[in-house]
């Protein structure tokens, strides 16, 4: 069974840049679509970013577009989170979630949260103003 673990989580100021890894064990990771999820207090868990298993596709909510690129290294099982120019709605707790027998003929990637079977612990994003 997969494992997901994040870290790279922390306080940074409006505008500043940070970067949250996901590292996975336990299993394939090369084979599962990745994504990352974020909740804020009272507010209900929502995609952030999404990845196809070969990285070649990626997704992006319309709030982050510009600002984050998602990517994965899948020599070292890892998926990363680059996020930029950061504001203080980005503050949240990050999750990241791995789907297993999403089709390699579509474009891979998993949008919606149903999807995925197997998530980390999260880590804390806190961007203060």
């Amino acid at each position: 069974q997969v494992q997901l673990v994040e870290s790279g989580g922390g306080l940074v100021q409006t505008g500043g840049s940070l970067r949250v890894s996901c590292a996975a064990s336990g299993g394939t990771f090369s084979n599962l679509a990745m994504g990352w999820f974020r909740q804020a207090p009272g507010n209900e868990r929502g995609i952030v970013a999404a990845i196809s298993w070969g990285g070649s596709n990626t997704y992006y909510v319309d709030s982050v577009k510009g600002r984050f690129t998602i990517s994965r290294d899948n020599a070292k099982n890892t998926m990363y989170l680059q996020m930029k120019n950061l504001k203080p709605e980005d503050t949240a707790v990050y999750y990241c979630a791995a789907a297993r027998n999403i089709s390699p003929f579509g474009n891979g990637l998993a949008l919606y949260r149903s999807q995925y079977g197997i998530w980390g612990q999260g880590t804390q994003v806190t961007v203060s103003s």
